[in-house]
């Protein structure tokens, strides 16, 4: 699903136009990520978590050439499915 597939959703199963749909899910996508940039975390009950992973610096290898190269570290967002998701999936 696309995120133009969920404005359509979205907009399908409301009473509101397609461009309010969209503004919506651009408000919830933005949340999020504000979120994520602040340090925090995103819970959405049955649904799943948007987390942050730190990844430290190593020493990675450019696979063309085989020389080796620095990695930095970073930040890395992460999404772990709830218990309710799992068993709706997995059932």
């Amino acid at each position: 699903m696309t995120k133009a597939d969920l404005i359509d959703e979205v907009a399908k199963n409301s009473v509101l136009s397609k461009k309010d749909a969209e503004a919506i899910v651009q408000a919830v996508l933005d949340s999020i990520v504000e979120a994520l940039k602040g340090g925090g975390k995103v819970e959405l009950r049955g649904f799943g978590s948007f987390r942050l992973r730190e990844r430290s610096s190593r020493e990675g290898r450019n696979p063309k050439t085989g020389e080796k190269v620095f990695v930095p570290a970073k930040k890395v967002p992460y999404f772990k499915p709830g218990k309710d998701l799992r068993e709706l999936i997995n059932s």
